[in-house]
């Protein structure tokens, strides 16, 4: 049991890495013999912890949503709910691109272009963690409707495919284009579209 917290560390340590490789060159561009010449260890020692390629992407995929949930979701969640949490999630979502949290810009965005057309495990694991954002941006939205903060005519379900439209758009261009200015356009997209989905009383406080 003494060497369970320094295995603990070194796995975590290991699948850091692997998300940051896979952030830029995909999960098909991880494999355990790469990952132990970029660490420096032995393939044996890392085959150890993980058995196969396969669960060394899903095991990626777990530490990855990991940090976003740290990056992302829980310093929103501290907002109470309304307006307030759903202009956090975005303004969250934007930091953790623009300050290449990964390096490759958002992890979730690049293995999803990898995976969504191929089945098998790795791409379901891909589609939960999008499906699981998806559907806490649209109670985000949907909680600030109910509150009156949103027109009673806003679609949770619309709206918050655009808002993540937005954000998808500013990390692609960035990337691409080596374009910084993308990020401001997507905050000034953002801030227009809820603004002119907010109430008059929200709009004025």
């Amino acid at each position: 049991m003494a060497g369970r917290p320094r295995d603990d560390r070194a796995r975590h340590a290991i699948l850091r890495r692997a998300a940051d490789i896979a952030s830029e060159d995909g999960l098909e561009g991880l494999s355990i013999g790469r990952l132990a010449a970029d660490l420096g260890v032995s393939k044996s020692g890392l085959f150890g912890y993980f058995g196969s390629k396969e669960e060394l992407q899903l095991a990626t995929i777990r530490i990855a949503a990991s940090v976003y949930l740290d990056e992302v979701i829980q310093p929103a969640l501290a907002v109470p709910p309304g307006l307030g949490r759903v202009r956090r999630l975005c303004d969250n979502w934007l930091s953790y691109s623009e300050r290449r949290v990964f390096p490759g810009g958002c992890f979730f965005f690049t293995v999803t272009a990898e995976f969504d057309a191929r089945p098998g495990r790795v791409r379901d694991a891909v589609a939960a963690a999008g499906l699981d954002w998806n559907r806490l941006v649209t109670r985000t939205v949907d909680e600030a409707r109910r509150l009156g903060e949103l027109t009673e005519d806003t679609e949770p379900d619309q709206l918050a495919f655009e808002l993540i439209a937005f954000l998808e758009t500013a990390n692609a261009v960035s990337l691409l284009h080596d374009d910084p200015v993308a990020y401001q356009r997507a905050r000034t997209a953002i801030r227009n579209r809820l603004h002119a989905a907010a109430t008059d009383s929200a709009t004025r406080s």
